[in-house]
């Protein structure tokens, strides 16, 4: 009863950093690209402001599809349930368990 306590645990505590990958991702992808944005379409010079040009997101469009391709295997691994993976690591872990007591 308390190795499956102690792997229910391992396994929520393992989401939870997964997760907390995945929101830090998504922060750092937000404030660089705001910043990007601003400072090529000049916002913070003397000229006028420009936000045409598609250069200016370049950087925000390919690392957002990093972004989603990161958020597909954030969410898949959580939410979608692989009972024959899930069977495999539990049988590993308790032959690991067992080979060290």
């Amino acid at each position: 009863m308390e190795i499956e306590k102690s792997l229910s645990y391992l396994r929520a505590e393992k989401k939870v950093e997964t997760l907390k990958g995945f929101y830090g991702h998504l922060s750092a992808y937000i404030i660089v690209n705001i910043v990007i944005i601003l400072i090529s379409a000049n916002v913070f010079g003397k000229g006028k402001a420009d936000f045409s040009g598609w250069g200016i997101y370049a950087t925000a469009l390919f690392w957002g599809i990093g972004l989603v391709a990161h958020a597909i295997y954030v969410f898949f691994e959580i939410y979608v349930r692989n009972n024959f993976l899930k069977r495999w690591e539990e049988k590993k872990i308790k032959q690991f368990l067992e080979e060290d007591f």
